[in-house]
């Protein structure tokens, strides 16, 4: 049992290391994880992991000791002293009150009536994209699902609906930076993208951009997003009424506010729901007898989206900062020094899940914390529950049979649990 493991993205390539998880949760819930370099990315000082749901739960509802702004949310510390003061404006990396005065600026677009008023049109998208499908018998789940996301950010955000292939560029290389196929990826077609969009690829960097002494640079700096930054700037010039670009115009945000309140919303609400769809699709494929009674009682749709979330968890961990020396578990955790809380691991908690590693999509109470808690507790959570639901029954309803066609491919990263390809197959053609 080598903790290191649970730091290296190589191994979630072959799944998350639950195994692993509930001997540390048994042994070792709180402990002290080498970072190692990992290819052209530098060592680290280490952290602490924290593995069991009672204390992952107490460090995020306790701002004042494991903060989210003296370090960042990321294992991986940024390069410089300017770069991490660029993403302390994040609202996700800022602490009560000033986290508090961000999220109030964003809030309306998020409230569960202005969901409600989203829910109708989610549910038209998923349909349409899966009737497009549908005569083909076949297809990748990963690539059919990740375009819902994305079409109700661009709603959410206002952004042209040609241009929303750049929010899901912009996503693959912050989150993907750690596995090849993702770290560089453009698919947006210039042809087809408005004249802000096309203005802004000309501020896109290298697919590999390195700092002068060679390093590769932080995929969140300002340096390597400057194309989305450029895009943000250029949209907030002409803000459709509503949105939430319009509300971040109005709210008073600083420069460096505005463009990591654009980036959060155009990275975070689309990636988690890029893996987390298609990987709990997966989840229930591999369990045909919840399949079997999620088709026989659709009522159920609602709980299986829970337990899918607490199963398969699209965030793995996030990262807080000690403010001061602390205790926790019996280990003393000194200020400064950094503290990795594992989501994956807290919804297998044996003290908390009755059989945690069975898939049961009756489960309740689930208190699983895939959004989060406390005060970071996910912003869009309402918004991604009804997302999944939609495509779910899209998938479900109006393709009979659906079934694997293939191994799925994992992303390579310690922060989401991703899919980069899950090839299904639906009809009565075996």
């Amino acid at each position: 049992m080598n903790p290191v493991e649970a730091f290296l993205p190589e191994t979630y390539t072959a799944g998350v290391p639950y195994a692993l998880f509930g001997a540390l949760r048994a042994t070792r819930p709180v402990c002290r994880i080498d970072e190692p370099a990992v290819g052209a990315w530098p060592a680290g000082p280490g952290f602490w992991a924290v593995f069991r749901h009672a204390d992952v739960k107490h460090v995020l509802r306790t701002p004042e000791v494991f903060s989210s702004h003296l370090g960042a949310t990321q294992i991986r510390d940024p390069d410089t002293p300017a770069d991490l003061e660029f993403v302390r404006a994040m609202m996700l990396n800022q602490d009560p009150p000033g986290h508090s005065r961000s999220r109030r600026i964003v809030a309306a677009a998020f409230t569960p009536r202005a969901v409600r008023e989203l829910e109708a049109v989610i549910e038209e998208r998923a349909a349409a994209l899966v009737d497009s499908v549908a005569g083909r018998g076949e297809a990748d789940f990963v690539e059919l699902a990740a375009d819902l996301p994305v079409w109700t950010l661009a709603q959410v955000m206002g952004v042209p609906d040609g241009d929303r292939r750049l929010l899901f560029d912009w996503a693959s290389r912050v989150i993907g930076y750690q596995d090849a196929d993702y770290a560089g990826l453009s698919t947006a077609a210039r042809e087809e993208l408005s004249p802000i969009g096309r203005a802004a690829l000309a501020h896109r960097p290298s697919s590999a951009p390195r700092r002068p002494d060679g390093r590769p640079m932080n995929p969140r700096s300002r340096e390597a997003l400057a194309d989305m930054f450029a895009y943000a700037h250029a949209l907030a010039e002409r803000p459709r009424p509503g949105s939430v670009m319009a509300r971040m115009r109005e709210g008073g945000l600083s420069r460096d506010e505005f463009e990591n309140m654009f980036f959060l919303f155009a990275v975070a609400g689309n990636e988690t729901l890029r893996n987390g769809i298609p990987g709990g699709l997966l989840t229930l494929l591999d369990h045909p007898e919840s399949l079997r009674l999620l088709l026989d009682r659709p009522e159920l749709t609602g709980s299986a989206v829970e337990e899918m979330l607490r199963y398969w968890p699209p965030v793995i961990d996030f990262r807080r900062t000690a403010t001061r020396d602390v205790e926790l578990a019996g280990q003393l955790i000194r200020r400064g020094e950094k503290v990795v809380v594992f989501h994956a691991s807290a919804n297998r908690d044996e003290t908390v899940f009755t059989d945690p590693d069975r898939f049961d999509i009756t489960r309740a109470p689930n208190d699983h914390l895939s959004f989060g808690f406390g005060p970071h507790v996910c912003l869009g959570a309402h918004l991604a529950r009804v997302q999944m639901r939609a495509m779910l029954r899209a998938a479900l309803d109006r393709l009979p049979g659906l079934r694997r066609a293939g191994e799925p491919v994992r992303l390579t990263s310690n922060f989401q649990n991703g899919l980069k390809t899950l090839p299904v197959r639906w009809g009565t053609d075996r």
